[in-house]
């Protein structure tokens, strides 16, 4: 008991410290996790993710990442461009991610266990500099 009175700012430091490491992990807990733009284009070319847009037509056709597929929020379950192979890596995205979010559990509903959302949605990958598209 006397090595913890005399050593309190010893027992502070490493509780800082601890919770400095730890930050990290709890505030993306808290957002609801996520890839960041980075992320979502390595997931892409190394392990041959798919970019499943979850916006509505019109929302696509006036800006989406490039090679992204549509399939609409509300048309999710059985539509013809969700890859048929389960096992394949998804990342979801929308305007601003939250509609990104919520197809990401029913996707894993539907057996595509590594569907992951794209942190900040399109927005963010905008401001990553990555390729956006436009359709006529």
């Amino acid at each position: 008991m006397n090595f913890l009175i005399e050593n309190w700012f010893l027992i502070v430091a490493a509780l800082v410290s601890g919770g400095m490491l730890l930050y990290p992990l709890l505030v993306s807990g808290a957002q609801g996790g996520g890839l960041s733009p980075a992320e979502a284009v390595q997931l892409v070319n190394r392990e041959k993710g798919v970019l499943i847009d979850v916006s509505e037509p019109e929302e696509f056709a006036k800006g989406h990442a490039v090679g992204a597929r549509n399939v609409p929020f509300g048309q999710i379950e059985g539509h013809k461009q969700l890859p048929s192979n389960k096992a394949l890596p998804l990342v979801l995205v929308c305007p601003t991610g939250a509609r990104a979010g919520r197809a990401v559990g029913m996707l894993r509903k539907l057996g595509y266990e590594k569907a992951q959302v794209l942190a900040g949605g399109l927005k963010a990958w905008r401001e990553a500099n990555l390729p956006v598209e436009k359709t006529a």
